[in-house]
């Protein structure tokens, strides 16, 4: 059991379509269509106009609240529309879309000469930098713990199949990410650092630590799913248990992505706001899959007609397969979050012809959940609209991971269930 956690899944990974493309920039489009929700917490509040000019780097949404993330501009330009649109996840709020002159121009963030505690978290909140690996849980408010912590742990583990792009940074960007470490060691006051990255990268794991100073230890972690997820990796790693409704902190730890220390370094090193990611674009259906420095605001479409996607795709998938959101077109944009985008075929989705049947009582779903619960029986409560049920099954602590659903050969969509059981408990303020 070193370096793991028990239970969970063993998913293929079909990590080999993208894993081998370096980093690379993706051609940026015409004009680009900037969320101002591209984090957990209040959106950001517009600060820009119609007709105003910008540059890469000009703010043009504010934190609206200490819960909340800077946006910045992707490219030089002009801002044509401000309006609603729909996120990947579904969900609409602002955008802001900005014609691309196509020159770049940029003006970042002001050099800071002090680099102690509370300058990198300034200069954190100042970059906008959000949680990377798809959480988007704004960073700044995560090195500021209510309570003290003695240990950091990285998230490198990438343990969603088809994503490769944190494994492209590792190979790619060792020396920065660890500079990166180096800031958030300093915000958070502690003298421990681990990087956890699962032993299906053994180049990765050596890249980082051929690098590694003696302090900031590199993890070999057993590759199974969900390994990334933060109550799973502060396990496998120290041991230590988070408790039902309590946070890292509470047992001593902040767990945030190697995106996130990468783009700390450039915040800090570089004095560059947060206004770009990688991301892998893969799957079967995908005729150019590969990993790139996407800017925020570039519409799926627009990828999909750089990487070229084959009639035959029955699913696009914004994230991982496991955790994503399937899309019902093309017209979301990217942002800080946008890990991947998969296009995907018959062979790689749900077998057809398992259709969705009743629970079989096998158990399977609760012999996986890596928290423990019983999905079959949170479904049954949600069934029933019994919140107080589905609460003292502990729906709550669910990660929505999609364990359960993977495993169950009565197909049923027990991840929606789980969704359906906390908004009815919130609903009906149980």
């Amino acid at each position: 059991m070193r370096f793991t956690f028990k239970h969970g899944v063993h998913p293929a990974g079909y990590k080999d379509i993208s894993k081998d493309h370096s980093l690379e920039e993706f051609p940026t489009p015409s004009s680009v269509s900037i969320p101002l929700s591209q984090h957990i917490g209040a959106p950001a509040a517009s600060v820009v106009a119609v007709g105003d000019e910008v540059r890469v780097g000009t703010l043009i949404g504010k934190a609206a609240s200490f819960v909340s993330a800077n946006v910045y501009s992707s490219v030089s330009g002009k801002v044509t529309a401000i309006g609603k649109k729909r996120t990947a996840i579904g969900s609409y709020c602002d955008h802001i879309v900005i014609e691309n002159d196509g020159r770049y121009e940029e003006v970042f963030l002001p050099e800071i000469s002090d680099t102690d505690a509370a300058a990198i978290k300034s200069r954190v909140a100042e970059a906008g930098i959000v949680g990377m690996g798809g959480a988007t849980f704004p960073t700044h408010v995560k090195l500021s713990p209510r309570t003290p912590v003695d240990v950091l742990i990285i998230n490198a583990a990438e343990c969603e199949p088809y994503i490769t792009c944190d494994y492209r940074l590792c190979l790619e960007h060792p020396e920065e990410i660890f500079s990166g470490v180096r800031y958030m060691m300093t915000a958070l006051g502690v003298s421990v650092a681990y990087i956890g990255v699962e032993d299906n990268k053994p180049d990765a794991v050596a890249a980082l630590s051929a690098v590694a100073p003696e302090d900031i230890k590199v993890i070999s972690l057993r590759t199974k799913y969900p390994q990334g997820a933060e109550k799973q990796l502060i396990y496998s790693i120290t041991r230590r248990v988070v408790p039902e409704g309590k946070l890292p902190s509470d047992v001593g730890c902040v767990v945030d992505n190697v995106h996130t220390a990468f783009s700390i370094y450039e915040a800090v090193k570089l004095n560059k706001p947060s206004y770009r990611r990688a991301m892998t674009v893969s799957g079967a259906e995908c005729e150019r899959p590969g990993n790139f420095w996407v800017r925020n605001g570039v519409t799926y479409a627009d990828i999909a007609a750089y990487v070229g996607v084959k009639d035959t795709t029955v699913k696009v998938i914004s994230g991982g397969p496991m955790m994503g959101f399937a899309q019902a077109d093309l017209l979301p944009s990217t942002g800080k979050g946008t890990s991947s985008l998969l296009f995907l075929g018959d062979d790689e989705v749900s077998d057809g012809d398992k259709p969705i049947s009743a629970c079989i009582n096998c158990a399977s779903c609760a012999s996986h959940c890596p928290m423990r619960l019983m999905p079959m029986f949170i479904e049954r409560a949600v069934e029933d609209e019994d919140a107080l049920k589905a609460k003292k099954l502990h729906a709550l602590s669910c990660l929505e991971c999609g364990c359960c659903a993977f495993v169950c050969p009565a197909g049923r969509p027990l991840v929606q269930s789980m969704r359906r059981a906390k908004k009815l408990i919130k609903e009906k303020g149980v």
